[in-house]
């Protein structure tokens, strides 16, 4: 069986280990101008922004909260501060010190999460990740989305790949663990670009994959594009992308470990495709089974 990131939490930690996910409302530059505008043409922060995770609230509060109602649901002993919307290394370094700090107040807070773009993780904001990783379980996600500068340009990242390649390089140079984001079917990408993407990936010194297949949201510029260029799209049955996620992670090997392959959007923000509302762990088993399948 491919690597599971929660076996690999729970082998490490002894434990099940929730991440609780936090806003701590900095923006990004692809959205202020800074680097871009509009932001990337998928993009609406509100599809994976819990209730707990609102930046009008303090970041203490969040993690209460979002302890709270996850306590409710399983019989988690430790948890993760997942800094996960927008850009959260996009801030001066003693405002992320003091951020990501307020998120480790908890005894049972184990371990820290930060979710940005290539391009705001220079090497001051790496060196305060591993002063981090000195005392917490720590993790720089990195949001590459794609390995080809057409598709990056074409969906409005305002990065390259090479900027990725760069950055994973340094962050893992300097001993953090890297996680690297993936969306597949992305416009024009071809199965054989993206099944290409497994060898680049697996070249790099990345620890944790996380995929999800392509997502239109309402309100976004892709929705618009969706629609007068249906052209551009191809977006998989549920059939097919569990097949392709098999294949997927048989291509990857066991070097790198999955923590998912897909993602759920609320049924009233998402467009397409539907898939019968399957949840998210049902569709990890399909895929689970044709991975059983093709490496008997």
């Amino acid at each position: 069986m491919y690597r599971e990131y929660a076996t690999y939490i729970k082998e490490k930690f002894g434990s099940r280990v929730q991440k609780i996910a936090l806003n701590p409302g900095f923006g990004c530059p692809n959205r202020d101008g800074k680097i871009g505008v509009g932001g990337c043409t998928y993009c609406n922060n509100k599809t994976f922004s819990p209730f707990y995770g609102q930046a009008s609230k303090p970041i203490e509060q969040q993690m209460d909260e979002g302890i709270a109602f996850f306590a409710k649901k399983y019989k988690c002993q430790k948890y993760i501060a997942y800094f996960q919307s927008y850009t959260n290394t996009y801030a001066n370094i003693d405002k992320l010190k003091e951020i990501y700090n307020s998120a480790l107040k908890r005894d049972d807070v184990i371990g820290l999460t930060v979710a940005t773009r290539p391009d705001c993780a220079d090497d001051q904001v790496l060196d305060l990740l591993v002063d981090f990783s000195k005392k917490y379980y720590t993790v720089l996600e990195i949001g590459v989305e794609s390995c080809y500068n057409p598709t990056l340009q074409m969906i409005n990242r305002h990065h390259t790949f090479q900027q990725a390649e760069d950055t994973i390089k340094r962050a893992a140079a300097k001993g953090l663990e890297v996680c690297v984001h993936l969306i597949m079917y992305l416009p024009g990408e071809t199965y054989e670009m993206m099944m290409n993407t497994a060898d680049i990936i697996k070249s790099l010194p990345v620890n944790i994959l996380k995929l999800h297949q392509l997502q239109i949201i309402k309100g976004t510029e892709m929705e618009k594009q969706y629609f007068s260029q249906p052209e551009l799209f191809h977006l998989p049955t549920v059939e097919e992308y569990s097949k392709f996620c098999a294949e997927y992670a048989k291509r990857i090997g066991n070097e790198i470990i999955f923590e998912r392959f897909v993602s759920e959007s609320p049924k009233d923000m998402l467009v397409a495709p539907l898939w019968n509302g399957l949840k998210n762990y049902e569709i990890t088993e399909k895929i689970k089974k044709e991975y059983l399948k093709i490496t008997k």
